[in-house]
């Protein structure tokens, strides 16, 4: 049963669009913003009056360098974990796959690092609980 939520609780919540991009290996795309040391899926918080999808674009755009149309996208719902980077915080992520083709991300605005990563480099890797439950290669 979902009862209303406190002012307090909705707050300690953050609302973000992300990634799932898969390389032809089977590996996850996951980045470093500057400054954190937890690698996670691409994407952001929304600006003002964004979809959650434009939210993904747009980040995607602004971080990768990729630019993505709508129907590259497909939504597999909404997901919540541990945000890693503020402690005591829950992420609310409306997550989608992304299909970039043969485009390239590349390091852009805030990301500090990207890696192609297999379950098993997750091992040795600091990696948000959102990808790391839920989106990590087996």
């Amino acid at each position: 049963m979902t009862t209303p939520q406190s002012p307090a609780s909705a707050a300690r919540r953050i609302h973000v669009s992300a990634a799932v991009i898969v390389d032809d290996e089977g590996r996850l795309l996951l980045v470093r913003k500057a400054g954190t040391s937890a690698f996670m899926q691409p994407g952001g918080k929304p600006e003002t009056g964004e979809t959650p999808d434009q939210t993904l674009r747009r980040e995607l755009h602004e971080e990768l360098a990729l630019t993505i149309a709508p129907h590259q996208m497909t939504s597999l719902g909404v997901f919540e974990a541990a945000a890693a980077n503020e402690p005591g915080f829950i992420v609310v992520a409306d997550v989608f796959t992304v299909e970039v083709g043969s485009q390239t991300p590349r390091i852009g605005a805030e990301i500090e690092e990207l890696r192609w990563v297999t379950h098993a480099d997750a091992e040795a890797l600091e990696v948000a609980p959102l990808a790391r439950e839920n989106f990590l290669p087996r």
